[in-house]
């Protein structure tokens, strides 16, 4: 049997029938794009996810779950349980196994934005990625009681430069009616672009976050009792309570028996918690909806490929008389059979360079978009081993399903065999 001859008999009646089959082929590369890209997506939204956050050996605040831990300090998505006393984190500030800690604060908000009220001791040991360090872009973080450092889609989205003026709103939520207007921020630096919620957020110290509740009783500025920038300035400034804080340890081997004592620890009930294994439960519940999306997309190119065996059985009525010729000048029914399984074979190579070609141009399109609305940074990457399999899967699909139109090409062209009706 001469493959050569079949390839090229196969090429030519593609086509010769291109306009029936281009929307098929339409319809399987847009499937196969879909698949890739759910895969694609999994991949790099896990990795988004992973690199959030990198050196913190520990997360600790008020009793809870960790999950719930995890969103609000380094998702910002949530609300604490309850706060941690200022001596309580002084506490932990001498225990000698406590290499640094990084305070967080939490409950007020711009424009949606989630202010962070924290020390310099951010700037310098909270990582991302492979332990990339956050970096300013512009300008400087701040030292005064009233300067703001904004996060790099913070600053995009309303922008914002060094110098300029922000008032912050009461509460977390995306809508407030309470704002800070009497004690307004200026901007003293921007971050760099990290890909992490790190961009989404607004950084002020700590002292900031006392200064603007000054005179503020449950969420209402009461009259008289509010103060100007000035006024406060000269006030003490240490607050009561934190919300969480961010623990490194440099003896790893200490990281354990430093979580125990704090979950056991006798001033308040603490919780502390592991990063990366709260980052695994939360990947992991996460995942299960993700499978069942990728195992949807899958019927897809299966149904697309079905659709195709359908277009190629439907065309056998018409290459009847093709057929007879090419048995008439010597094609056994075995090669009849073959030109079907290579026609769906080529249909599907070609549907799948195309979808890597639409792959990578929607990925490049998107990506701006994915980074500026969740926070979410998606490379351009060469694809995955796993994700050269699914590719490699589909092909091997398509081999499978064009055996049914092959197999009924076999046995009519058997009968349309005129001298040659009993060869193979």
């Amino acid at each position: 049997m001469n493959l050569k001859l079949a390839f090229s008999l196969s090429i030519a009646s593609l086509w010769h029938r291109r306009n029936v089959l281009a929307l098929v082929t339409l319809t399987l590369t847009l499937s196969i794009t879909l698949l890739l890209g759910i895969q694609y997506l999994r991949t790099e939204v896990k990795q988004s996810f992973t690199n959030t956050i990198a050196g913190t050996d520990l997360i600790v605040g008020a009793r809870s779950g960790q999950l719930n831990l995890l969103l609000y300090t380094v998702f910002h998505i949530g609300n604490a349980t309850n706060n941690i006393r200022w001596e309580s984190f002084q506490d932990l500030k001498t225990d000698n196994r406590i290499d640094w800690l990084v305070p967080i604060s939490l409950g007020d908000s711009y424009k949606g934005h989630r202010v962070v009220g924290t020390t310099d001791q951010f700037q310098k040991h909270y990582k991302y990625g492979r332990g990339e360090p956050i970096e300013l872009a512009r300008g400087a973080w701040f030292e005064e009681v009233f300067e703001v450092v904004l996060g790099a889609q913070v600053a995009s989205k309303h922008q914002h430069n060094v110098g300029d003026a922000v008032v912050l709103s009461h509460g977390g939520g995306r809508t407030s009616f309470s704002n800070h207007e009497a004690t307004p921020f200026t901007v003293s630096g921007i971050l760099a672009p990290t890909g992490t919620p790190v961009d989404q957020a607004v950084y002020v110290s700590l002292g900031g976050l006392e200064a603007i509740h000054i005179g503020w009783e449950s969420g209402v500025a009461i009259p008289g009792r509010t103060v100007t920038p000035e006024q406060a300035k000269e006030r003490d400034l240490t607050p009561d309570a934190i919300t969480a804080a961010l623990v490194g340890i440099e003896r790893r081997i200490l990281t354990f028996q430093v979580q125990r004592d704090l979950n056991q620890y006798s001033g308040e009930p603490l919780s502390a918690i592991l990063p990366g294994v709260a980052l695994s439960e939360l990947w992991r519940i996460m995942g299960q909806f993700e499978n069942v999306l990728l195992a949807i997309t899958v019927f897809v190119v299966l149904t697309s490929l079905i659709g195709l065996a359908a277009v190629l059985l439907s065309l056998q009525v018409q290459r009847r008389q093709e057929i007879a010729i090419l048995r008439a000048t010597g094609a056994s029914p075995l090669l009849i059979a073959l030109l079907y399984v290579i026609e769906c074979l080529l249909l599907t190579l070609v549907a799948c360079g195309l979808a890597l070609g639409v792959g990578a141009a929607g990925i490049t399109l998107v990506s701006p978009w994915l980074l500026d609305t969740y926070g979410l940074k998606i490379a351009l990457r060469p694809l995955s081993g796993t994700e050269w399999l699914i590719l490699a899967g589909v092909p091997l699909a398509a081999v499978c399903v064009s055996l049914l139109p092959a197999i009924k090409a076999w046995r009519s062209s058997r009968k349309q065999g005129l001298g040659h009706a009993n060869s193979w």
